[in-house]
């Protein structure tokens, strides 16, 4: 019993260890009607050391994955993406038209000011996996890039959205 004490105590100081060099700023949630079964889900991801983005989980969804949009000839195609690398140091921006979180399979409706549970997957160099536990804000339309920067969801300001680890 100890030993499994022991090992999932070390298990989460590894987690928590590998979270603290991931930062998300700018987080928010596409709002949604009532019988909308999908959004999407926005934010900046920066990894100090490097990392790989290996999943999301929300509560909210029956599905949520990693998603890219891009122009393929004259058609922009939209698909899933497993595994999204996170360059050291280099911010990875999710936003409309280009990598981003699919919330599918609503279980409810997500309107405007309401909030967005949201678990990052994560993953190290090492193989390492760790999770980032994020509450992002129901927005109609992207936050202003001067309050982002000015810090809703700060952790410090009591806002949600952005997380330093």
């Amino acid at each position: 019993m100890k030993f499994k004490l022991l090992t999932a105590a070390l298990l989460l100081a590894c987690s928590a260890l590998h979270a603290q060099t991931v930062e998300v700023k700018g987080a928010w949630v596409r709002a949604t009607v009532p019988g909308q079964k999908g959004t999407g889900a926005f934010m900046r991801i920066t990894a100090k050391d490097g990392a790989k983005l290996v999943g999301v989980l929300s509560p909210v969804a029956g599905v949520a994955e990693v998603h890219e949009m891009k122009m393929e000839g004259d058609i922009m195609r939209m698909r899933a993406v497993p595994v999204l690398d996170l360059p050291a140091g280099q911010t990875v921006p999710l936003q409309p038209g280009g990598y981003h979180v699919m919330l599918m399979e609503l279980k409810q409706p997500l309107p405007k000011g309401s909030t967005v549970p949201l678990t990052l997957r994560l993953q190290d160099a090492k193989g390492v996996e760790s999770r980032l536990e994020l509450t992002l804000p129901v927005s109609a339309v992207a936050p202003s890039a001067a309050a982002n920067d000015a810090g809703p969801g700060d952790e410090k300001s009591g806002h949600h959205g952005e997380h330093k680890h």
